[in-house]
């Protein structure tokens, strides 16, 4: 899936980072979420998954895109 498929619900020029390549949450197109955030490595996942850590802000920020 390439990135323009995506809504991107944060980062719009808004937020701490602005039209930057930070931390964002994304919609696919049938409703899932994708994060782009920093790994981390506070536990380790099951295979094929990974742990990304993000602000809250940037959660917040994807509520208000959201209408939640």
């Amino acid at each position: 899936m390439a990135r323009e498929e995506l809504n991107r619900l944060t980062g719009n020029g808004n937020g701490e980072c602005g039209q930057g390549d930070c931390p964002n949450v994304y919609r696919t197109a049938s409703g899932s979420f994708i994060v782009q955030g920093g790994t981390s490595d506070a536990f380790i996942p099951p295979a094929g998954e990974a742990l990304v850590e993000i602000p809250e802000a940037v959660l917040r920020e994807a509520f208000r895109a959201l209408g939640w």
